[in-house]
């Protein structure tokens, strides 16, 4: 199989590399079970420190994080410095943190006492995508690196030069060997490592169909699994909304990282009575993005992450408007230099058009206006996925109870959706389950060990 990173703008080769043996899988699986045993006698204060101290390399190295991003998947300069800050507060919110893991005391009967403990549990598999190649994987890691659980990852091919960087990056920190280990790994090779019983959970981002695949291999293991999977996000902007600020938030929200994010503003759920106005501001806002070289500064919309990607949109485009879909802001793949792909904004979309139960990877977004709070509700639920949302609105309390009624892991009000340490992350329905990030994340892949006292 091999990886091979590939410069989503020139199309350039950069790197390649080779599969490892089993052999060496066996190897680096001994280390990080040898990791596991070891830790079980070390504070956990002091993996706290090393989490501090990696945190700091992080953002000592924070351009050669980002001009690798840039490199291997067409992330802007800016949004790789972005994500190297947020893997650094990670890393900080956690080594922080650590008083998480004191007992906590219970009691039962008659005053009796118990005590729950948090222990590690042993190997995590973390399988990422490539998309934020840097942040998806140090979600998982940090909290179970203080843990003590050591991380084995699988990343996405075409950010391998990403994955290789992050591991040397963990080196420079001085943590442990067997801690964290990269795998250039088939997915056979995948399937074994969730089978093995020194491995006791698995945690992916990625597709719904990886997920329903890497599930159905950790419930065949008995193992404990997170899935953060795909997502077509509502962003409500109810009849009192500030306008100006939903159609500036509405237009970063959907085009960050080239609409590539699984919590990107995919739907924006507009009422009637200000729908004019936000369309005629997205259509400026979508049409005027500037495209260009990710490692240009002056650039505001990189290409997409691969040839497929942009054209297993258009494809996706070219489908909707053939069910009947409206064009509103006009794009699509651009030929040439590039995996460019304009803006595209669709409207009209019918229950019975693909588009309307689709996820789009990529700077399309779709409108629906709608009547009142009430219509919004029920058509922001009419989905498959629940990952995270949007409503804006003045008032607070009206927005705050139309949020409450929309069915997904989070729901931000008059600010875009985005990531938070001190926040727990995590979707319902086909976006999957579990949660990272915050307290919650850092118990997913704990042994939650009652102690009970005569």
């Amino acid at each position: 199989m091999g990886y091979t990173v590939v410069n989503p703008y020139s199309g350039k080769v950069l790197k390649k590399f080779a599969t490892l043996s089993d052999a060496e899988v066996e190897t680096a699986l001994n280390k990080a079970e040898e990791f596991y045993q070891q830790q079980k006698k070390v504070a956990v204060a002091v993996r706290a420190e090393k989490l501090k101290r990696f945190g700091a390399v992080l953002l000592k190295n924070k351009e050669k994080l980002a001009r690798e991003a840039a490199l291997n998947m067409g992330k802007r300069l800016s949004e790789g410095r972005g994500e190297v800050e947020l893997c650094a507060k990670l890393a900080e919110y956690y080594a922080n943190n650590a008083a998480l893991l004191q007992p906590k005391p219970y009691s039962y009967g008659a005053g009796k006492k118990a005590f729950l403990e948090y222990h590690s549990l042993g190997i995590i598999a973390s399988v990422e995508p490539w998309n934020f190649p840097y942040s998806q994987v140090v979600r998982v890691l940090a909290p179970n690196y203080l843990i003590g659980n050591p991380v084995v990852l699988k990343h996405a091919g075409i950010v391998a030069g990403c994955a290789e960087l992050l591991e040397k990056l963990v080196q420079e920190a001085g943590w442990e060997e067997g801690a964290f280990k990269n795998l250039f790994v088939s997915h056979d090779q995948v399937s074994k490592i969730i089978a093995d019983k020194r491995v006791q959970g698995v945690a992916l981002t990625g597709s719904e169909a990886a997920g329903r695949t890497i599930a159905g291999a950790a419930g065949k293991s008995l193992i404990k699994s997170t899935m953060e999977l795909g997502g077509s996000d509502a962003f409500a902007i109810l009849d009192d909304a500030d306008l100006k600020l939903a159609i500036a938030d509405a237009t970063a929200a959907r085009l960050r990282n080239s609409g590539q994010v699984c919590t990107s503003a995919k739907r924006f759920i507009v009422e009637k009575a200000v729908a004019e106005e936000f369309i005629e501001g997205i259509k400026q806002t979508f049409a005027a993005k500037k495209m260009g070289d990710p490692l240009d500064e002056t650039t505001e919309l990189a290409p997409l992450s691969s040839h497929s990607a942009a054209v297993g949109l258009q494809t996706q485009v070219d489908e909707a408007v053939q069910h009947g879909a409206e064009i509103l802001v006009d794009g699509g793949v651009v030929e040439g230099q590039g995996n460019f792909f304009k803006p595209v904004v669709l409207a009209d979309i019918a229950p019975d058009n693909p588009a309307y139960r689709q996820e789009f990877f990529g700077p399309v977004a779709q409108v629906f206006v709608v009547e009142n709070d009430e219509q919004v509700v029920a058509l922001a639920n009419d989905s498959d996925f629940g990952l995270a949302g949007a409503v804006y609105g003045k008032d607070e309390e009206r927005a705050h109870r139309v949020a409450s009624q929309i069915e997904t892991g989070q729901v931000f009000i008059n600010r875009p959706s985005g990531a938070y340490p001190e926040l727990p992350f995590g979707g319902v329905k086909n976006s999957g389950y579990g949660r990272e990030m915050s307290d919650l994340g850092l118990y997913e892949f704990t042994n939650q060990k009652i102690i009970v006292f005569n």
